[in-house]
């Protein structure tokens, strides 16, 4: 049996962790659906987690495996609870310091708790700030049916904070959100 050379010019990636965080994320999520839609929401998970591994697939991700990881689990705290204990001691320290980064703290107005989290994000890896600019780059989808013009130029300004703000983390991710951000519906 010969021994073949790895082809990979990266880091090993780690499936098996990938997967470990996507059961973790379906079993949080289990009761949620996407706001205004049927779509269990594993479905915005996935599509975030497709984003990251879109854009590493064009341009490398530093610290891919923490990303994805992260991607799955980005809203277990803020929409389901999950205390940061469950995941160091789940994923440990770093996917649960990024998460917690990626959490826009409840105390907080929305606004001030959107620049804090941002503020977290930037002192994390990379690889964090691909999550959040892959998580905006999904809820830019055509805006709810009874979003007032208020509302979608509010969220338009709150894209292009993210992304001066994390820009800097993955071009590619940088320039999609950016695409997105033109495309996205303006005000009426």
């Amino acid at each position: 049996m010969t021994k073949h050379a790895s082809i990979a010019t990266g880091p090993a990636i780690h499936p098996d962790a990938w997967i470990k965080a996507w059961k973790f994320a379906a079993d949080a999520h289990r009761e949620q659906k996407v706001k205004g839609s049927d779509l269990p929401y594993l479905f915005h998970v996935g599509a975030v987690m497709m984003e990251l591994l879109a854009a590493h697939n064009a341009l490398p991700i530093e610290d891919i495996d923490l990303a994805v990881t992260c991607a799955a689990l980005h809203d277990c705290m803020e929409d389901q609870g999950v205390p940061i204990e469950v995941l160091q001691r789940e994923f440990g320290l770093h996917v649960a310091a990024g998460v917690e980064a990626l959490t826009k703290r409840a105390a907080l107005s929305k606004q001030e708790a959107m620049i804090d989290s941002l503020d977290r994000i930037r002192q994390q890896p990379k690889a964090i700030g691909c999550v959040k600019l892959a998580d905006r780059i999904v809820n830019l989808a055509p805006s709810p049916a009874h979003w007032s013009a208020a509302k979608i130029t509010a969220y338009r300004e709150e894209a292009r904070l993210i992304l001066a703000a994390l820009g800097h983390a993955h071009e590619g991710l940088a320039a999609r959100l950016e695409q997105k951000i033109r495309l996205y519906p303006a005000a009426a």
